[in-house]
């Protein structure tokens, strides 16, 4: 359980897509003049990495590894599927980008609209690759942190697009100087909040420094207490040469 913990806040804050990695920034930056529209657009980032990231790491896991063929019989337990990942990776992404703008097309023709071009960009969007990619790197290990993994992975990222969407939005009524409208600013404003997502590093890195200082200064101790009695060994040793 608390590695499921563990993982949602960490792809949430601290390996957020945007901020930690910079991936599907073009999207991120064309669809974020509005709430509305990146709110639609991020909902559908979410849905697909809650569907690709586990799918993908089931092909992972019996297709694609060294040896997962096993399960077909003895004569394929060494074969070594890797090179074919992108391929698998990027059929299964489009597969279900095609189906979210089904979906959005028949659902929510308004937002369908608002979105245009950048819906179907979403099999494009490295995002989407890089959280199936980065969830084979990492070896995540169960089918449920692989759920956990996809699922976070667009929540961060759809926290990314609605706060900068928001803050465009205020920027709009704002006195921006002339040469910083328009991207600029927005480049400004997306490299302040990647600084403070980032400081949320120390929120799961802080619990293991403990334990490695309380046994540094153990060791520290013990090192003291073992040295006065090298000393006295040496004098005792000193004294029976001397005798002798």
């Amino acid at each position: 359980m608390i590695e499921h913990i563990e993982l949602f806040f960490k792809s949430i804050f601290i390996d957020n897509m945007v901020f930690a990695v910079f991936l599907g920034m073009c999207s991120y930056l064309a669809v974020s003049k509005k709430v509305s529209t990146a709110v639609g657009l991020g909902a559908a980032v979410i849905f697909v990495l809650a569907i690709t990231v586990p799918l993908n790491w089931l092909l992972d896991q019996y297709l694609l590894q060294p040896g997962a063929l096993s399960w077909l019989g003895e004569e394929f337990a060494e074969y070594d599927l890797g090179f074919l990942s992108f391929i698998m990776f990027i059929a299964t992404i489009a597969t279900m980008v095609q189906l979210v703008e089904i979906i959005v097309e028949k659902f929510s023709p308004s937002l369908y609209n608002s979105l245009g071009i950048f819906l179907p960009l979403i099999a494009v969007n490295c995002a989407i690759l890089g959280g199936s990619l980065f969830m084979q790197s990492r070896e995540i290990e169960t089918f449920g942190l692989a759920v956990n993994y996809g699922i976070s992975s667009g929540i961060g990222w759809f926290l990314a697009i609605l706060a900068i969407a928001s803050i465009r939005e205020k920027i709009r009524y704002s006195n921006v100087p002339g040469p910083l409208r328009g991207l600029g600013i927005t480049f400004i404003v997306t490299g302040l909040m990647g600084i403070g997502f980032l400081s949320f590093g120390g929120m799961l890195t802080g619990g293991d420094e403990a334990p490695k200082q309380a046994a540094q200064v153990n060791e520290t101790v013990k090192i003291e207490n073992i040295e006065p009695v090298i000393e006295e060994e040496k004098e005792i040793v000193t004294i029976t040469k001397s005798d002798n």
